[in-house]
This record gives structure tokens, sequence and C-alpha cells, in this order.
């Protein structure tokens, strides 16, 4: 990220990194917010992001994948990882402004890569600034590289606020405890399908837990899913006031996937309906093309598009057969 360089201050002492502690959030926050407003030119940057919380929910998700870097004692950039089973990926990674271009970041990636060889993933991810040279020279220097471009997407959610029957449809929040490490088990035999070791348990137990939202879960035959959809509900969440944002959402491959993916778009609109909520926001790779489409056949829009870099350079589970919805941001 660049600044004018009038308002940068030159480092006065090391850079230091440490882990990310509560008392540091609302710092981390604030600086969160204001680099991204600043890189992308908002009028007010501290109101960027608006009610939706990164900084917070990740951190409670795992507060010992998150991380300070400090100088001179003062908060100065966070990054935070997380694991998705044989997948992993990191951000938001943010500096304040005053200190862009003067090796913070690369400091704070670091720890997170010390995350991801401890926890053995195999495929590794962001999302940057596809307009950003400077951005992705720093993650090539990781071994990411750039591969498809990713739609931050958006639609106005059609139907009452009314709750209605939805055949197949169960929500985590609504099992038994007992029956919740079995729901889990599912859910990771789902996603494994889709890539080999892919696990979504640390973002459903997350969003259960912090009550962030829901996870939809759509049953098939059997003990198997045909679906899921881990949704983030209101402000407070990653969605923000009045939006039901799909965190990550896929679908049992094979060939009836398409039909199974249009029937998790239906829930996922009806379970924003059911909040209230009046927006529907979903990330879509364009590696995956069908599923794109269908997404602007529902009248979904791009209002943020950047690109998601991997490690090593393959696609992972952005591919024409596959129906998944996220975003790395």
């Amino acid at each position: 990220m660049a600044s004018p360089a009038a308002e940068r201050k030159t480092v006065a002492g090391p850079v230091s990194v440490r882990p990310l502690a509560e008392a540091d959030l609302d710092q981390a926050d604030e600086i969160f917010r204001v680099a991204f407003g600043t890189f992308l030119g908002v009028p007010e940057p501290k109101t960027f992001f608006e009610t939706a919380d990164y900084v917070r929910t990740r951190w409670a998700a795992d507060p010992q994948a998150a991380f300070a870097a400090t100088i001179e004692g003062e908060l100065a950039g966070s990054n935070f990882a997380a694991n998705w089973g044989s997948v992993g990926y990191f951000g938001p990674l943010t500096v304040r402004p005053d200190l862009w271009d003067q090796g913070v970041g690369k400091r704070l990636m670091d720890p997170v890569m010390d995350c991801f060889d401890t926890w053995g993933n195999r495929h590794l991810g962001l999302f940057t600034f596809s307009h950003s040279p400077k951005h992705l020279e720093l993650y090539r220097r990781y071994g990411f590289w750039p591969r498809f471009l990713t739609a931050i997407m958006k639609k106005q959610v059609a139907g009452s606020s009314g709750s209605s029957a939805f055949p197949g449809r169960v929500m985590y929040s609504e099992l038994p405890a007992a029956e919740q490490p079995a729901c889990l088990s599912a859910c990771r035999a789902l996603t494994g399908a889709v890539y080999e070791g892919l696990d979504l348990e640390r973002e459903i137990v997350a969003v259960h837990t912090q009550g962030l939202g829901d996870t939809i879960l759509l049953q098939g035959g059997g003990s198997d899913l045909d679906g899921l959809a881990v949704c983030h509900c209101g402000a407070g969440s990653e969605a923000g006031e009045d939006v039901c944002f799909v965190k990550f959402g896929t679908v049992r491959p094979g060939p009836e996937a398409a039909d199974h993916f249009e029937r998790l778009l239906d829930a996922c609109e009806q379970l924003a309906a059911e909040r209230g909520l009046s927006q529907l926001d979903a990330g879509m790779n364009l590696g995956r093309p069908d599923a794109y489409r269908r997404l602007i056949d529902r009248g979904f829009r791009t209002g943020l598009q950047g690109v998601t870099m991997h490690r090593p350079n393959e696609p992972g589970y952005s591919h024409p057969d596959a129906y998944v919805i996220d975003d790395w941001r």
C-alpha cells in the first residue's frame, strides 16, 4: 500500500511481532478500517466496512493465529491466519498508512507462514488487490501466484421476512449439542469430496459460538449432505448491518451439483429473508465459471473485485466443475 510521502513516518525502532491480544482489538480494528479506506480512497476511512467486523471475529475464532506488529510498543498492524484443513489462507493483513512501505507487512507474513507449516496445510491462498503490483510482488516472494479474479457479489433479497418450510434444510444452530459432532463429520465428508482434506469446522463453530449467523445444511440421502453454507448475518459479523454474507458454501460434486447449487442459493436467500436482511453477499472465484454465471443469472452484481493468489500455483478447488462460494479476504 502506498500513501503520500508527506504523511509517512520513518520507522524509529525495530518492528516486533507478537500475538494479537484482546486489549489490542479496538486499535487493530481502527487500523484495519483506515488502511483499507485509505488505499481505496474513501472520504472517511475510519468508517470503512461500517458495521462489519473482521478483526474481533477472527481473533475470537483462533487467538493463537492472530498477530500484531509493534514499533516501540505501539501497534503498527495485524494479520490473521485461518485453518481449513488441507487449505490455509490469511488476512486481512493491514498496516497503519503512515508506516506503509517500511517492511511492517513483511514481518506480519512470517508468523502466518509458521502457522501453515505447523498445521500442515497443502494449499495456501489469499485475496488481494489485482491492480496493485506491490501487493502481488510481496506475496510472490512467499511463493504465492495470482490466478483468477474473485468477485465479491451482492443482490437484493426477494421475498418476505416470514419463515416458511424449506424441504431438506436444517440449521446447525437447531441441532442438539450431542448431534453436532456427527454433523461436523458429515460436513467434513462433503467438503473433502470437493477438495481432499478441506474442512470448514473452524468457520461453522465460530459462527455458532460467537452468534454471528448460522450454517445451512442441505440433507441428501442417508447421512450425506447435498450442500452447506456458512452465513454471517447482520451487524457485528463479517456481513454488516442488513446483510447476509455467505462466508463459504458448497455442494456435493457430481452430475446433480448444479441443481444442488441452485437449491443452496435458494436456501441462503430464504435465510436472509427470515432474518429480515435485505442484501445477500457472496464471493465467487471466476475459475468456477458455471457457478459464477448462475449468480449473475440470479441478479448478483460485483461490488468489489480482487485476485486470489495461490501457493502452489494450482487451482485448488477453483476449477470449472466446482460449485463453491467463498473469498479469502
